[in-house]
């Protein structure tokens, strides 16, 4: 997100106000300097004044502390002490201080529109997008001379923003339209850089490329005029999607190369500003000290002003210490049992996982031992038709072996607790087609037709990599359980408001109702299938269901002996709000 503001760095401190004509200020900080000048006779607040217009963020907290410390002083100076460390902390990203500052200052305030303002920012960098709007609302209509240097543009943009996260295109065209109008007027080519290319993603996100590439264009053209090597990197890597969508690859390709040059310019940048920031620890180390020094000042006046309380803290210092271990003994009590109770379950977890290694890897393993035996047999009598059987079946208990190391694998990393897990948004068609792609050699070998008829526009709220273990498990059994000659069909149904059913349906060997339960039992661990052609435990249906339930969805399957099986996944889909 754009600044709505852009202070002046300077390199020399000053605690005195500059004249205008000496700064080349922005409109907000002359609105600043005007309104505080009445209040530069206090000298805390003076130096407050100076490092907030130069970006000291740290020093500007160190004096505004010192100047808050003063008893019975105009509410005036408190409410820009308060203001300036608001602004500082937003600045340092330190959002949750930031909103904590801005609640001190009264509604009477001259900057109380740029408060809204900076909520606003604050709650679009946190993704409360219908926050946000509510706060840009409110000062949207005002006319500019109360906004005192809050430009116009930046709030368009802001809520063009919003409206794009929430996917209300209408309304966030219609502002970013807005905004673009308005900085073409002022000619800031390097907002306008940035302000093309939000108006393409907008028009990209709804597929309207027709709209969007012109933009696009008009962007990497435009950063050709500006020097900042972040500008002119998104330009040239958005241009070389655009041309790698019309096939265009060998345009795609020169934007590419571009892109990886501005890259390494914008690397060596970086290193200039390391070496920029280590120049800086040294300030950083001066301004520590006089926090401290002010620290020290500080508690010599408490204790001057204080003195006759002073015993009374020290007894409830005291008594909280001892409250505090007291605590602290009685949680790590808790945390010593939680751990002796977790421990007890990873060891039966590993006698579980040490019982189907030993069982099924020894099954295997038997299964290729006698296997070679007859190959080598045949190998002698060049029987060729038999050792294209043997081999055949060598290869589909290799495969079955490492399916089922592979599930185990991430059956144990979810029971121990180990495994990584975020929900994200996630388009269905996309997930199916590459795990079925993995797939294509085993269905031809069957001769199976396979049709994934998911919608492109079907979004489910999921970890992606389980639900990749998900579909492959899934999609594997649907192969190896069907005839030759068979079909896999994968579709969704919407008939549930909250979730996306999806289905993976095949027409091989099926199950009975008996060996359907099993499977859907949650105490069930393996269930061995009747199949005496596959080598098969039954966790990796385990292995799904575990992971269904953490992705909050649902498993169902319906089956006929002989007629096929449909495997029911239900998942919750993506809200269309932020």
């Amino acid at each position: 997100m754009k600044a709505v503001f852009k202070i002046v760095f300077l390199s020399f401190l000053c605690y005195s106000q500059f004249t205008l004509a000496q700064q080349n200020y922005s409109p907000f900080e002359k609105e600043i300097i005007t309104k505080s000048k009445p209040l530069l006779d206090h000298p805390d607040f003076a130096k407050a004044q100076g490092f907030f217009l130069q970006k000291e963020w740290d020093s500007c907290f160190v004096y505004t502390l010192k100047q808050l410390s003063i008893e019975n002083q105009k509410k005036e100076i408190q409410d820009f002490c308060h203001f300036f460390r608001g602004f500082g902390f937003k600045a340092k990203k330190l959002f949750k201080e930031s909103k904590k500052e801005f609640q001190f200052i009264s509604n009477d305030f001259p900057f109380h529109n740029h408060i809204k303002m900076f909520l606003g920012e604050i709650a679009l960098e946190e993704k409360q997008f219908n926050t946000a709007i509510n706060y840009f609302n409110a000062i949207e209509q005002l006319h500019p001379d109360l906004l005192l240097g809050i430009k116009k543009s930046s709030v368009k943009h802001n809520l063009g923003l919003c409206y794009l996260h929430l996917e209300k295109y209408d309304k966030a065209e219609h502002y970013l339209l807005e905004e673009l109008q308005l900085e073409e007027a002022q000619n800031d080519t390097a907002v306008l850089v940035g302000s093309y290319g939000d108006i393409a993603t907008l028009y990209y996100d709804q597929y309207k490329d027709n709209l969007a590439i012109p933009y696009f264009e008009k962007a990497y053209h435009l950063s050709k005029k500006v020097n900042n090597y972040q500008l002119k990197q998104n330009a040239a890597l958005n241009m070389a999607v655009v041309e790698e969508n019309r096939k265009d690859y060998i345009k795609a390709l020169t934007y590419r190369k571009e892109y990886e040059q501005w890259k390494d310019s914008l690397n060596d940048q970086n290193k200039v500003w390391e070496v920029a920031q280590l120049e800086k620890q040294f300030t950083v180390k001066q301004k520590q000290k006089e926090v401290s020094l002010l620290k020290a000042e500080n508690k010599i006046k408490i204790a001057e002003r204080n003195g006759l309380l002073y015993s009374a803290i020290i007894l409830l210092l005291l008594l909280g210490t001892a409250v505090y271990f007291y605590r602290e003994k009685t949680k790590n009590n808790k945390i010593i049992l939680a751990q002796k109770e977790a421990l007890s379950e990873l060891n039966a977890t590993k006698d579980k996982l040490f019982s189907i290694v030993s069982h099924d890897l020894r099954s295997a393993v038997n299964a290729l031992k006698i296997s070679n035996a007859k190959l080598l047999e045949n190998l002698a009598a060049k029987n060729l038709d038999e050792l294209d059987s043997l081999l055949q079946r060598n290869s589909a208990i290799a495969n079955g072996t490492y399916n089922l190391l592979d599930n185990l694998l991430h059956w144990a990393l979810l029971q121990t607790k180990q495994s990584y897990f975020e929900i994200t948004a996630i388009r269905l068609y996309h997930c199916i087609e590459q795990m079925a792609y993995n797939y294509q050699p085993l269905m031809l070998e069957k001769n199976l037709v396979f049709e994934n008829t998911v919608s492109k526009n079907d979004f489910v709220c999921a970890d992606q990599e389980s639900l990749k273990i998900i579909l492959r498990n899934f999609i594997d059994n649907a192969i190896k359980f069907s005839n030759e000659n068979g079909f896999i069909k994968i579709y969704t149904q919407n008939t549930d408001e909250k979730y996306c059913t999806l289905i993976i349906e095949d027409n091989g060997i099926g199950m009975d109702a008996a060996l359907q339960t099993a499977l859907l039992n949650e105490t069930t661990l393996l269930s061995k299938t009747e199949n005496e052609a596959i080598v098969g435990t039954g966790l990796g249906m385990q292995l799904c269901k575990s992971l269904i339930q953490k992705n909050n969805g649902k498993l169902d399957l319906k089956s006929d002996v002989g007629k096929g099986t449909k495997i029911i996944v239900s998942l919750i889909k993506k809200q269309s709000n932020g």
